[in-house]
């Protein structure tokens, strides 16, 4: 199933390290024995509390640790915190005896700017920013004098979701040690009367859970209060390690005596609508499925058990198909059909024999998804009082027919003509998340990334399941004329099952003495209009009974719900209506100090008597793509591969030399590094040929201010300066350091060559069977963090590492159907060149990871500067 993330956290907690290179002395060894229990390298973490508050599904959560450096010298204390990827961070601080360094909440460009002056100035910690599948993570280290004691204490808010009947808040518990007072402390208050509250986690048995965990709930109010000792924490009952390390979770419902629930305070409401016992609205569902090459293996896999089962959960009412797309697209059937027993068993048949083949046509795909549910609907073939759902499943970009975003959007949009959702998921690592996005939201839907997982069929029948069950239909949520003012969404194309619609805004006249909501929505059966009325002084005394929370909470759950909304607007706006709608979103997350898209939290915290900077950020979605981190690449053929950030495309190009030659790759007088690398042929191949197929075998770097090279072959290593050479062999797996320089090698795998002002580069080792009649071993090549190079950077590779401009247009079919041509205008040449692919072997350099690319034929010609021969050098070095 998909899950849906709310609070609380993630939490792992505090690791020290020495700050002195100093071997500690027997005596040391002895007075670390006689350290109080849970005293890890130095650091006793003594106090971790998890403290949340919820008021009508908004939560209020704090996160506070504190420690003591119990060794003798200073040490660095680590602060990490995973929240939910919807929660917006409003505060931290850190506090050492006794003095409190606040976090300030500031415009992402101040506070980047302020970050710069910090990085120039020599003061510098790292940026606090990233992103995992469910949940981002917050990380402050600071350095703690001997004895000294600090504390962390990290608040963030969320509005809770309804997802399948309930609200959940999760919590994945990681202290890493025993911790002496440990305690996760939960407080509900719900006006409408809490239905069901339970808790439960993974990581510990239920008769242990039993003594450690108490929860009730009466009337409007409930309680989870998790307290583990010390005992209860220990893995085994001799252990001095933790076994606190897993997913808590508190999952609650609340009553639904009538559909809707109005709230009023100081100004503000908040209208939750969620109404029961109502007909399920039949649907007319076509699934859009990539079955490019791409989703070869478990990914095709996956998908056909995703869809086996969701065959199994189709009503009878329901009508349905599917349409398969790679180089061509392909239908199970002309057109609809309801979801009867034996058009099931048939559509079983279909889906176990999906195939991987070909390319992307993500364009032709939709287009004949649209057609078809439109045409079924202008046709009668589906009920009246019915709706339709378009479902896009996709592992890659559009490769082959129309490829630009852009005008797929434009084609989509202006087919579906806003009459039913597209919903896009997005499978895996490789692919343009935006893209997604943006066209579901153009449509009136959601994208979502499936991640490749061993359970990504169960999360694309998770999302299945949040759409089986359209209740209504048209949702216009309506209030009196002239009494609202800054209203968030009121209009829902669709109100799901166990879902809830959530409106806020603001009174124009807070003295009213009656407040009235109406709710009108197409059903399955009729049409039907929801009226809920407040009397003010009924909820004046509410409002006082749940005061003991926290603050205004519903102005503050009005001003996240309006960001969160604005924020969505804003990917799908252009010009001025998006110059509009970040102003409004920044505006009102400074006043309400939340770390959004738009803001960053500056962290300032002493090191060493100086002030050091750090910043949280709000990562976006497309933050936690796993792609690859760098822009340029060569392995293969040999095969150039350039990405370009700017265009969101990539460019790659051959280079056709006869094995022997060696390639001038990099050189940057500025850093004095240069990188050449020769090219080797296959086995027997003809040494002055330039047929068959080539690759690098050796590699050259070369540090000219350090005077240093490095030789990589692959076979050994050589490094070191002039004629003292140290050797290492591909099975070693070893660090050498000196200064300015770290090199690593992974044994039979890559190395990781780092110079000290931030230059790193992978070389990956293709190994192949050693009695293979034709290919041999070789070398791949990856840049990391090419920026910190200078402007003056050149060679093959080194050239593209400054910003430059082409345009790609006229897509045509090209001499293998599988591979469109286009235009390309670069550099004011005007080229052929030909979408393909290429392979990225730097996370796996067995498979690799498929990279979709413009390929520049003729060595690069037009592209590169120059003709590929002004790059041949005489030697390596």
């Amino acid at each position: 199933m998909v899950t849906m993330w709310w609070p609380c956290l993630v939490l792992a907690l505090l690791s020290g390290s020495e700050t002195s290179g100093f071997p500690r002395s027997p005596l040391q060894l002895l007075e670390k024995r006689s350290l109080p229990e849970g005293v890890v390298d130095g650091i006793e973490v003594y106090s971790t509390k998890i403290n949340c508050k919820v008021t009508s599904r908004f939560a209020h959560n704090v996160v506070t640790t504190r420690a003591v450096n119990r060794a003798d010298t200073a040490k660095e204390v680590s602060f990490d915190v995973e929240l939910p990827k919807t929660a917006f961070i409003t505060n931290f601080t850190l506090t050492i005896d006794g003095v409190t360094y606040p976090g300030n909440i500031k415009e992402k460009e101040v506070a980047k700017k302020q970050y710069e002056k910090a990085v120039s100035q020599g003061k510098t910690a790292g940026l606090v920013k990233a992103s995992g599948r469910k949940l981002e993570k917050f990380t402050v280290s600071v350095n703690v004098a001997a004895g000294s004691k600090v504390t962390f204490e990290l608040t963030y808010e969320e509005l809770l979701k309804r997802h399948k009947g309930k609200y959940e808040m999760y919590i994945k518990v990681q202290p890493k040690q025993l911790v002496r007072h440990f305690e996760i402390d939960a407080h509900i208050f719900e006006p409408q009367g809490i239905s069901m509250l339970d808790a439960e986690a993974s990581f510990i048995t239920n008769d242990l859970l039993g003594s450690a965990l108490t929860k009730s709930f009466s009337g409007k109010k409930g309680h989870v209060s998790f307290k583990p000792s010390l005992d209860q924490q220990r893995s085994c009952p001799t252990c001095a390690d933790s076994l606190l390390n897993g997913d808590f979770t508190i999952v609650y419902d609340v009553n639904r005596e009538s559909p809707g629930n109005v709230q009023v305070v100081n100004g503000y409401f908040v209208h939750f609508f969620a109404p029961k016992g109502l007909p399920v609205v039949p649907k007319n569902i076509v699934f859009v499925i990539d079955v490019s090459g791409s989703m070869y293996g478990r990914k095709i896999e996956q998908t056909r058990d995703a869809l086996l089962k969701i065959l199994d959960d189709m009503k009878r009412d329901d009508y349905l198909n599917f349409i398969l797309f790679s180089s061509d697209v392909t239908t199970w059937k002309d057109t609809l059909v309801q979801a009867t027993p034996a058009n099931l068993e048939m559509a079983r048949a279909f889906v176990k024999n999906i195939r991987d083949q070909g390319m992307t046509n993500i364009n032709d795909g939709l287009l004949r998804g649209i057609h078809m549910l439109k045409d079924a609907r202008e046709r009668n073939l589906v009920p009246e009082r019915s709706t339709s759902i378009l479902i896009m499943l996709t592992d890659g970009d559009a490769n082959t027919g129309e490829s630009r975003p852009e005008k797929i959007q434009e084609n989509v949009r202006n087919a579906i003509g806003g009459e039913f959702p597209l919903y896009n998921l997005g499978f895996g690592k490789n692919l343009n998340y935006n893209f997604l996005e943006t066209m579901a939201l153009q449509n009136h839907g959601l994208a979502r990334r499936i991640y490749e997982d061993s359970d990504a069929n169960l999360q694309l029948q998770g999302f299945y399941e949040e759409v089986a069950n359209p209740l209504l239909m048209n949702v216009e949520v309506e209030y009196p004329e002239n009494a609202i003012l800054d209203l968030t969404k009121s209009n829902y194309p669709h109100f799901y099952d166990g879902s809830e619609i959530v409106v806020a805004g603001r009174l124009v006249d807070s003295h009213i003495n009656n407040f009235k909501a109406d709710v009108k929505g197409h059903g399955a059966l009729n049409d039907l209009t929801f009226t809920e009325e407040v009397d003010m002084k009924e909820m004046d005394a509410a409002v006082k009974e749940q005061g003991y929370i926290f603050g205004n909470y519903i102005e503050r759950l009005w001003a996240y719900l309006t960001i969160e909304q604005l924020l969505e607007k804003r990917k799908n706006a252009h010009g001025e209506e998006k110059e509009n709608l970040t102003a409004q979103a920044l505006e009102l997350s400074l006043k309400y100090h939340f770390v959004t898209p738009l803001t960053s939290m500056v962290v300032t915290k002493p090191e060493d008597n100086e002030d050091q900077t750090s910043i949280a950020d709000k990562p976006g979605e497309e933050a936690t793509q796993e792609t690859t981190s760098m822009a340029y690449l060569m392995d293969g053929d040999p095969h150039f591969i350039i990405q370009v950030p700017e265009k969101n495309d990539t460019i790659c190009f051959n280079i056709d030399e006869k094995p022997g030659t060696v390639l001038r790759l990099i050189q940057d007088p500025v850093t004095g590094i240069t990188v050449t690398g020769q090219i080797i042929g296959d086995k027997g191949s003809n040494p002055n040929s330039r047929t068959g197929k080539t690759y690098f075998g050796k590699l050259g770097i070369t540090s000219a201010w350090m005077d240093f090279r490095i030789e990589v072959t692959t076979e050994k290593i050589m490094l070191g300066n002039g004629d003292a050479l140290s050797t290492f062999s591909w099975l070693d797996t070893v660090t050498i350091t000196q200064s300015g320089l770290s090199v690593t090698i992974n044994r039979k795998k890559n190395m990781v060559i780092s110079f000290g002002d931030g230059v790193n580069f992978v070389i990956v080792l293709h190994q192949v069977w050693k009695k293979h009649p034709v290919h041999q071993d070789f070398l791949g090549f990856y840049v990391v963090d090419s920026h910190r190079m200078s402007a003056q950077t050149h060679g093959l590779l080194g050239q593209f590492f400054h910003p430059f401009d082409f345009e790609v247009f006229d897509t045509r079919p090209g001499s293998d159907p599988t591979k469109p041509d286009a235009t390309m205008v670069v550099k004011s040449h005007r080229l052929t060149v030909t979408r393909g692919s290429q392979k990225d072997y730097r996370k796996d350099a067995t498979v690799g990871t498929k990279v979709v690319c413009w390929f520049v034929h003729n060595n690069g010609e037009g592209l590169i500067d120059g003709v590929h021969t002004d790059y041949i050098v005489p030697s390596l070095f």
